[in-house]
């Protein structure tokens, strides 16, 4: 972990590390404070398009959240501030995409997909390509699942190419007698 830190700091300076900072501070607003730990088999930076891809069994942790993928590239936006004179450039994430073999985990949430995209603006996570979510025993599946953070709101969309339905699997709370 270390070396990928060492590895960070050297090819992408400050800019990166304050992109991956707020990458998990946008999605995992409940633990701000935590250190953010990410694992990869490859890191690339790519300055032209305002982009770090992050390849191979992706692993982002920050406190409860975990985000698993084969492929992460965070894009963000740089900013130039003038604070005392003196040009400054601070980076802003725009958006994070996740491919292949997704997986975030928070507490006793579960969401799957084949991708998932995550838009800082809106504030809004999409999971694409066989879709599912579940909350501990409850599941939802669909072709699509849109989460929107500030409103607390998910839309679940159906496979209209091959008339799939979206399927929901609830289970009542057991009433058990002591």
């Amino acid at each position: 972990m270390g070396q990928l830190f060492a590895f960070a700091r050297r090819t992408l300076g400050i800019t990166a590390l304050a992109i991956l900072l707020a990458v998990a501070n946008c999605i995992a607003a409940e633990e701000p404070s935590e250190p953010i730990n990410i694992e990869a088999n490859r890191m690339v930076s790519q300055e032209n398009a305002n982009s770090v891809v992050f390849l191979g069994n992706v692993d982002a942790r920050q406190g409860k959240l975990t985000i698993r993928a084969d492929e992460m590239t965070v894009y963000y936006i740089e900013k130039k501030t003038n604070q005392e004179k003196n040009d400054k450039t601070s980076s802003q994430m725009e958006k994070l995409t996740c491919k292949n073999n997704v997986k975030i985990t928070q507490d006793d949430w579960l969401g799957t997909g084949d991708r998932m995209d995550y838009t800082a603006k809106e504030r809004k996570v999409i999971l694409t390509g066989n879709a599912k979510a579940w909350q501990g025993q409850n599941m939802v599946a669909g072709k699509t699942i849109i989460y929107y953070l500030d409103e607390k709101r998910s839309v679940v969309e159906q496979d209209e190419t091959t008339k799939g339905r979206v399927r929901a699997v609830l289970h009542p709370e057991s009433k058990k007698k002591p």
